[in-house]
């Protein structure tokens, strides 16, 4: 169990949502934060067990439909998640993970499947599985760099007036209307796996920076922003 004083960062159902690496982004966050001097444990909660109400970071990634589904519906009668946010606690929720916090989103047939409400968003099949690189501009509020990632997926995710799209779609197809993902207070979701952390290691420190209540000091990035221009170089424009 992580001690009191440590920033709890909590990967939740990895039994269930846990695809392209999404997992690196509990490793990211746990090594950044060591890497200030800011104690840091990952906390693994498995579907069968409650949501614990008193982390700092919540992370949850993508996944197959009826594993979806099932996380839903544990995640809504659990309750714990909801009560983290209130009371302040950061998110980013990938994929699958995205939908799910919204209020609802398409299960194995299309059908519409209840979300757990986090977001206001709705998400659905779209006309065409969208796969390969994305790259979005962020929103100027969040002061971020380009964001890249790497997408797989079948939804079509609108958005409405109590969220922001997270960023303008400049490279793939993201939520499909020319933006990708979204955010409202600290919670964060995106389609963008990489894992999505790894290769934004901007947006790791602001996941950070909201949880400890800080301004954050750099550290070395020089290997994170090799992978950055690599991959951003891989999709620019001939």
């Amino acid at each position: 169990m992580p001690s009191d004083s440590a920033l709890r960062i909590v990967w939740i159902y990895p039994d269930l949502l846990s695809t392209y690496g999404d997992q690196g982004n509990a490793l990211v966050l746990e090594q950044r934060a060591k890497r200030r001097g800011i104690e840091a444990e990952v906390v693994h909660v498995r579907s069968a067990d409650p949501v614990p109400e008193t982390g700092d970071i919540y992370l949850i990634g993508g996944g197959e439909d009826r594993p979806q589904i099932l996380a839903a519906q544990r995640l809504r009668r659990d309750g714990g998640l909801h009560r983290a946010i209130a009371r302040g606690a950061a998110m980013l929720a990938v994929c699958a993970g995205y939908q799910i916090m919204g209020s609802t989103f398409g299960g194995e047939e299309g059908q519409p499947v209840d979300g757990i409400g986090l977001l206001d968003i709705s998400s659905s099949r779209g006309p065409a599985r969208a796969v390969g690189e994305l790259v979005a501009e962020v929103d100027a509020s969040l002061n971020l760099p380009t964001l890249t990632g790497f997408e797989n997926h079948m939804g079509v995710t609108a958005l409405g007036p109590g969220v922001k799209p997270l960023s303008r779609t400049v490279v793939g197809t993201g939520n499909g209307n020319g933006f990708e993902g979204c955010f409202a207070g600290h919670v964060i979701g995106t389609y963008l796996h990489g894992p999505a952390l790894a290769r934004n290691p901007a947006l790791a420190d602001l996941l950070l920076g909201w949880a400890v209540g800080e301004t954050l000091p750099p550290i070395d990035d020089t290997w994170s922003n090799l992978l950055r221009q690599e991959r951003l170089k891989a999709v620019a424009p001939a």
